[in-house]
């Protein structure tokens, strides 16, 4: 048993023939290049590309499995250079009255996700590009995913954009049937200790992942996940913490770095905190019209008072990416990789005397806090990202 980094939530922006999967991706996010990007840069041995449903994506799978480059694992996912490739898709569900949230789904092999496509296809208005609303229930969607061994998480579930308890209940058993759930994506804006003030996320798996709509943005948040090895069927058995498999830790952003983390006037573009943000109008400007933050939702559904973390449930370290750190630019991020080789062994593996030997002692400081969680953070709100500031320690 040995444990690997995994970010599983990353979109296709174009197909190789210049087909748009994602819109709002870049268009240097293809299959071929996420891999490259994300098993040399990044250095993860586990992820999810999470529009593999679009049959124009399908067609660069293909290709690559034909030139011999990756190949299909018995247990599930798609190999290349030491990197596991999960094939995912994101679908939109909207339950009426309620609202619109996105949900991944993954399946072992691209036979099964194109027996998917098909499906969808009959549902679906487009079924070739990403995070497309699927028009059948919620419980269908889950009925049909499982039918075909495939497993399913929903994204980013606080976020007032899309995420289900941000957009469109206080409760995920309104929506979904919690026995066909395997695991929870927290999302940018949130972390354990908030999920924690739900009782019904209990008996789930977190997750937390970059949701990359560009290269640069892979492994921003990512999971340290104990597994035989990487594959599909390991994978779904460290969510159901199953024979020693489970994900042994969350890296993410402070939850005061997400974009969505407070609630945001749109009147004056001001961010609310405490009982500002939960008060009818926005005491500045008087606007009703506000973007509700990730931590005041978490706070107005509430069933508990303080959170709970049960037994299995990962550690969350709070981790700052290297594109952050103020002052850490790209020739920086050059030497940096040229002398460790992986942005997991710059976060993970060097330590500080060796990064000084690279940067200087003042930069390799920075990158020590930014990696145990330490430097002082503004918080956003409104789809704006909050900021780091500059050389302050507050540990």
């Amino acid at each position: 048993m040995k444990e690997f980094y995994a970010d599983l939530h990353i979109h296709i922006g174009r197909t190789t023939s210049g087909q748009a999967v994602k819109i709002s991706g870049s268009k240097d996010l293809t299959f071929a290049n996420i891999a490259k990007e994300a098993a040399g840069r990044k250095g993860m041995d586990l992820i999810g590309i999470i529009d593999c449903h679009s049959p124009e994506v399908q067609k660069d799978i293909i290709d690559c499995l034909e030139s011999g480059e990756m190949t299909e694992l018995p247990g599930g996912g798609i190999a290349y250079r030491g990197t596991t490739i999960l094939l995912g898709s994101e679908i939109e569900i909207y339950e009426e009255g309620k609202g619109a949230a996105h949900l991944l789904a993954y399946f072992p092999d691209l036979a099964v996700m194109s027996h998917f496509t098909g499906w969808m296809a009959g549902h679906m208005k487009n079924v070739n590009l990403s995070s497309q609303r699927i028009y059948v229930t919620a419980r269908k969607l889950q009925e049909e995913i499982y039918a075909r061994g495939g497993i399913m998480i929903p994204a980013h579930v606080f976020t007032p954009h899309k995420g289900i308890y941000g957009n469109v209940a206080p409760r995920m058993s309104d929506v979904l049937d919690l026995d066909m759930v395997s695991g929870v994506e927290l999302g940018l804006s949130a972390d354990s200790e908030m999920a924690g003030l739900i009782s019904e996320l209990d008996r789930f798996t977190f997750v937390t992942n970059s949701d990359a709509h560009s290269l640069g943005k892979i492994g921003r948040e990512y999971n340290r996940i104990r597994l035989a090895e990487p594959s599909f069927r390991e994978f779904a058995m460290a969510l159901d913490q199953s024979e020693g498999r489970r994900v042994t830790a969350n890296f993410g952003l402070n939850p005061r770095l997400g974009k969505y983390h407070r609630t945001y006037c749109l009147g004056c573009s001001r961010i609310l905190d405490g009982e500002k943000a939960m008060t009818g109008a926005c005491p500045h400007c008087g606007s009703l019209k506000k973007v509700q933050g990730v931590l005041d939702r978490i706070l107005d559904i509430a069933d508990r008072k303080q959170p709970v973390q049960p037994d299995g449930r990962p550690n969350y370290h709070y981790q700052v990416p290297l594109e952050f750190i103020p002052g850490l630019g790209k020739a920086t991020r050059k030497k940096l990789l040229e002398r460790f080789g992986t942005e997991m062994a710059i976060l993970h593996r060097a330590s500080e005397e060796e990064l000084a030997g690279t940067v200087g002692e003042t930069m390799a400081r920075q990158i020590v806090m930014a990696r145990n969680g330490t430097l002082s953070l503004s918080a956003g709100g409104g789809g704006t990202y909050g900021k780091v500031d500059v050389s302050t320690d507050k540990s």
